[in-house]
């Protein structure tokens, strides 16, 4: 029995039931596939839920306003999946009619889809014979073949399509897709896999040879970038003043409180003297509420402090982006983690 047809055989007795599975809309396919991105199942499957039940349609999820959609996604992370999938579903209803397409030459013109994405949406909507390259793929291929060229290399990428590609089942490919991605999810682990119960041990090149955890090999990345933020806590009238970014940075036109951003932590005495706060707050009285709290991103650190400001300037308005919000709007708001989080925290502080 080849490779192919051992593993559908394995993933028929084994796969796991999820609730986007035994099904061909490529609706639903394509909010599953960008919902778990980056998210683990367990995490992402309420999400999943609700944002089907809220759009049960490429048409509602066109019509939908921004923040709401931010505000559903709250806690996902990488929030540019949610605008680009705000993009993709008006595309499809300027450039398809309002029909999710299934073709994969189609699917990957997509705002936010690439290549991973359109062969998962065209393969279990219609079939179509693309093989899928995710984490999953990527470490099972790469230890069976005893593969050491880099995943994330250009080389690499190539390499490892090839393989997947002549590996397909091409009379059942959406099948074979979800059955190497459920192996590598399920048995071919990145941190002890379980190679006793493995059906390719025998064949296995990286567990013949005792390397298993040496595969896949891949580059270092460039070093993170670290940023501090100073966070500002304002009250009136049982109202907290809140910030929205802009568009060209992280979290982009989301709320948070107002903030400096410093190139190294400041101390208070030394945060009281910085122009910006001076600006804003002149004359007010700044308390610590915590310590450092630490959020690491895609290439960058960030470290908050978060400080209570009293008897502030009746001027702390003159920012256009800045508007006092009481509990209700509050909730309405969409936030990043590091700013819901705390609220929380905030809420039990005296």
């Amino acid at each position: 029995m080849g490779f192919s047809s051992k593993l559908i055989s394995w993933y028929a007795k084994n796969g796991r039931e999820l609730p986007w599975r035994n099904t061909t809309n490529p609706y639903i396919i394509w909010l599953s596939e960008i919902i778990l991105q980056q998210t683990r199942i367990e995490q992402g499957t309420p999400y999943f839920h609700n944002f089907l039940e809220n759009f049960p349609t490429i048409e509602d999820f066109a019509n939908a306003d921004e923040g709401e959609l931010l505000k559903l996604w709250q806690g996902l992370g990488y929030y540019s999946r949610a605008r680009n999938m705000h993009k993709a579903a008006r595309q499809i209803q300027t450039d398809f009619d309002g029909k999710f397409p299934t073709k994969y030459e189609e699917v990957i013109k997509l705002t936010g889809i690439g290549e991973y994405t359109a062969a998962a949406i065209a393969s279990f909507s219609s079939n179509a014979a693309y093989a899928v390259l995710d984490g999953n793929v990527f470490r099972v291929l790469s230890r069976y073949f005893a593969i050491d060229t880099p995943i994330n290399s250009t080389a690499g990428k190539k390499q490892f399509s090839e393989i997947a590609n002549e590996l397909l089942d091409k009379k059942h490919p959406g099948t074979y897709n979800q059955a190497i991605m459920d192996f590598g999810a399920m048995l071919c682990k990145p941190k002890n896999p379980l190679c006793e119960e493995c059906i390719f041990r025998m064949d296995c090149r990286a567990f013949q040879t005792n390397s298993i955890q040496s595969y896949p090999v891949k580059l270092k990345k460039k070093p993170s970038r670290n940023r501090f933020f100073a966070y500002f806590i304002v009250e009136e009238d049982g109202q907290l003043l809140m910030a929205k970014r802009n568009d060209s940075d992280i979290w982009a036109n989301m709320y948070e409180f107002p903030m400096i951003e410093t190139e190294e932590e400041l101390s208070i005495s030394a945060l009281v003297e910085h122009n910006e706060f001076k600006f804003n707050f002149p004359s007010a009285i700044i308390e610590q509420l915590n310590g450092m709290v630490k959020q690491v991103l895609s290439h960058q650190n960030i470290y908050a402090k978060f400080y209570r400001i009293t008897n502030p300037e009746n001027n702390v308005l003159k920012n256009s982006n800045w508007a006092f919000y009481n509990s209700e709007n509050l909730d309405k708001l969409a936030m990043h983690k590091l700013m819901f989080t705390f609220l929380e925290t905030f809420k039990k502080l005296p």
